[in-house]
């Protein structure tokens, strides 16, 4: 038997909320429209070839408590006679379609939220209509997103950390714990003036509503104890704020970047150059150092794919940038010790040399093996004295 039963309605029910559908118009002040459910009933064949079983299909769709209205038709038979039989299912009101599903307690939840909304930010009332289950989700810290809100609204741009904050039940952890929704309801209500548009997502929530960012560290090495920037007779590895690198300008004239630390701190003494301690991709704590655009720059990354799309990224910010020992003859020498890289890059890149895209082309396309890769690490140290000498 494939007639509709009371399950399948409830779960067609079930799929408008899922949807939002239910509480969205809630949300919307909108009356709420009846739902017709479809149904599948028994054919005129099976009326009376299974007579029996069509009363009890009817019997058990048309219990008690059961939340839809039953639209029944009159069927005159040639051999059962006249009967009704279902016709149509119809959810008549929101409350008869939560009771269906069990959802009476979140209809009251959301309800609050939206008198508490309406009173205090109406102009959530469209993202309470559009994510109605999300916000559903938020009900318990709604007063509290709410409280954040409205003293942002207060104080735009506050230039203070959030740790600074003194609000009820509102701390450091609770905002880095909602900014994503923080951020999608911030949008909505603060002027466009106190948003600053090209910081996004989680990362850049400080920095986008004015608040106080932890600061970006850039660590260097100076490889020319004739440029010693502290008078101490000591190795010059020093580790500086991303605004305090941005206004060095300092002296030397090549500029070596390096992923590894433990390459970073063996680099060998160079005249007039500094090496700087890399981070993976992203540039942000460098982006600003202008002046690295008048300096002689290499990247020295791991030769497999994922160290020419940091290259790649890097000449974005600085175009200029050369790369060091990520070539041909760098990954044959030292064939013995390459390794296999997970979860390699396989997309074009735009930025890479004709020499550099060979040897890219060559690992993503596992021309010298399956996922192979040379750790800058494992090259030896007079290899690399040669390339710096080369390069002087």
């Amino acid at each position: 038997m494939n007639w509709t039963t009371p399950a399948e309605i409830k779960a067609y029910v079930m799929k408008l909320w899922d949807r939002g559908s239910l509480l969205a118009a809630l949300a919307r002040g909108e009356d709420f429209t009846p739902v017709k459910v479809p149904l599948k009933g028994p054919t005129s064949s099976e009326l009376s070839e299974r007579f029996s079983e069509v009363r009890s299909w009817i019997g058990k769709l048309s219990g008690s408590k059961t939340h839809y209205r039953i639209a029944w038709r009159q069927v005159n038979h040639r051999i059962i006679g006249s009967n009704e039989i279902p016709f149509e299912i119809w959810i008549d009101t929101l409350d008869d379609a939560l009771a269906l599903i069990g959802k009476a307690r979140e209809k009251e939840l959301f309800s609050d939220m939206l008198t508490l909304t309406v009173k205090q930010q109406p102009e959530l009332l469209p993202w309470l209509a559009k994510r109605p289950l999300r916000g559903l989700e938020l009900a318990e810290e709604w007063p509290r997103l709410l409280a954040f809100i409205a003293w942002l609204q207060q104080h735009p741009r506050p230039g203070i950390y959030l740790r600074q904050i003194d609000l009820p039940g509102i701390h450091t952890k609770w905002i880095e714990g909602f900014r994503s929704v923080l951020g999608e309801l911030l949008d909505l209500v603060l002027d466009p003036e106190h948003i600053a548009p090209q910081f996004t997502g989680t990362t850049g929530f400080c920095r986008r509503y004015g608040f106080l960012d932890k600061p970006l560290f850039v660590r260097f090495r100076l490889l020319d104890s004739a440029l010693s920037w502290i008078p101490v007779d000591a190795d010059q590895d020093l580790t500086v704020t991303a605004d305090i690198f941005a206004q060095l300008d300092l002296p030397a004239r090549t500029v070596f970047m390096t992923e590894n630390e433990i390459n970073f701190l063996a680099f060998p003494a160079v005249s007039d150059a500094m090496v700087i301690f890399g981070a993976g991709y992203g540039f942000d704590a460098i982006k600003d150092a202008r002046w690295l655009c008048d300096r002689t720059f290499y990247y020295w990354g791991d030769l497999d794919t994922h160290g020419f799309a940091i290259l790649n990224q890097l000449r974005g910010v600085f175009p200029h940038v050369q790369s060091f020992l990520m070539d041909e003859q760098t990954l044959l020498a030292y064939r013995p010790l390459w390794g296999r890289e997970d979860r390699p890059e396989t997309r074009p890149l735009a930025r890479l040399t004709d020499a550099e895209n060979s040897v890219y082309d060559q690992l993503r396309q596992n021309l010298r093996g399956e996922h192979v890769r040379l750790e800058q690490e494992r090259i030896g140290f007079g290899w690399i004295r040669q390339a710096i000498e080369e390069r002087m």
